[in-house]
């Protein structure tokens, strides 16, 4: 360090106009004529060690008169000058990069935020405000596969994702539109956090960018009565319309039950009186042909759908047992439809707490169910109190 400056920074009454001193060391310092003597210091420097005394005088006085671009230049200083200990590379970058943050200048805070990464910093704290970096420029995509990645490297070191990210993901992804990471911050959100709002997201968001056809929303209906996350009319009207009471009048009228009971569904409401009317003339003979549907399943000569068809209505009748049978036979046979039959296989083992079989049953689901399954999985691994296999 040159002695000019060793010697003012010693001496702070050298850096500021004589006889300031002693406002200086006073319990409230000038600290507008201690300003006008920094650019005095910077003047002076000639070596790193000089940069680095002069930063640290920078951010010590930036941080006491509240400037935050002070503090930032300082910080910014100590680090180019190469002097500070590797083992605070990190959190010297960390802080400068909070600072650009505060001060909108956000492609230095990614630098910044980026080196502290690689010092080793953790990415819990530096990744997400990277994020929100490119989320304040109106750069979404960038942002939320940032934001995916830190995730990723969090859960690769074996660290617990914050929910805080989780939810933010998610908003970001809904209101643009990104119905893949969407669902997959709300998947991973409840799988960490399982109340009634995290679950009736994760499944509205595959209800609204899944595409699925009724059979497809039936299952996740099935799993918002499940997980209590039936919150509103337009809930019970859609799980009433996918299972139709034609089909299905015991699955049917169990929801009817229920939505009047919650105070969603009005029994005098012409579409619930209608589905109760359908249900009604339907419940009986649909009971009695119980019986007969398994017969045709275990026949020699019977289709996939047959055994199918025979799964479905035991599982609305909330006869699991049975339903898993049903829909075990129907996987040997020629031209099944297999993420679907898979998918009510794992919901009647997961009916009989069968928890373990149900997640092994789940994770073969492929193709669009795969999100549906994924949810169903995290039920059921939820209820048994494990952990999800991974998908096969």
């Amino acid at each position: 360090m040159s002695k000019w400056l060793s010697d003012r920074l010693a001496r702070p009454e050298l850096l500021i106009a004589p006889g300031a001193y002693d406002a200086f060391t006073a319990k409230q310092p000038d600290l507008a004529t201690v300003k006008a003597g920094l650019p005095a210091v910077l003047a002076a420097i000639e070596t790193d060690d000089d940069r680095y005394a002069a930063g640290n005088l920078m951010y010590n006085f930036g941080r006491e008169s509240k400037d935050n671009a002070t503090q930032r230049e300082g910080v910014a200083m100590m680090i180019q000058s190469g002097k500070v200990p590797a083992d605070a590379a990190g959190q010297y970058n960390l802080i400068a990069g909070q600072l650009s943050y505060n001060l909108k200048d956000y492609a230095a805070a990614r630098t910044y935020l980026q080196a502290a990464i690689a010092a080793g910093y953790s990415a819990e704290d530096a990744g997400g405000l990277i994020a929100e970096s490119y989320f304040a420029e109106d750069k979404n995509q960038e942002g939320l596969d940032y934001l995916s990645q830190s995730i990723a490297a969090v859960k690769a070191a074996g660290g617990q994702v914050k929910s805080d990210w989780l939810n933010r993901g998610f908003v970001i992804a809904y209101n643009a539109g990104v119905g893949p990471q969407a669902a997959d911050y709300s998947a991973m959100l409840v799988d960490i956090e399982p109340n009634e709002t995290n679950w009736g997201n994760a499944i509205a968001v595959l209800r609204i960018y899944g595409n699925y056809d009724d059979q497809g929303v039936l299952d996740l209906m099935r799993l918002s009565k499940r997980t209590g996350s039936l919150r509103n009319e337009r809930d019970y009207v859609d799980y009433i319309e996918a299972a139709d009471a034609r089909r299905l009048p015991a699955e049917v009228n169990s929801v009817i039950e229920a939505g009047v009971a919650a105070g969603q569904l009005k029994a005098n409401d012409v579409f619930v009186s209608d589905a109760k009317s359908i249900v009604s003339g339907r419940l009986g003979q649909d009971k009695a042909d119980l019986a007969s549907l398994a017969k045709d399943a275990r026949a020699a000569s019977a289709t996939a759908n047959t055994a199918m068809a025979a799964g479905d209505a035991y599982l609305s009748w909330n006869d699991a047992a049975n339903a898993e049978q049903m829909y075990a036979l129907a996987l040997t046979k020629a031209g099944v439809d297999a993420p679907r039959v898979l998918t009510r296989l794992g919901i009647a083992q997961a009916d009989q707490g069968k928890f373990a079989d149900a997640q092994q049953t789940f994770a073969k689901v492929d193709g669009p169910r795969k999100a549906i399954a994924r949810l169903w999985a995290t039920y059921a691994k939820q209820k048994s109190g494990g952990a999800a296999p991974a998908a096969q």
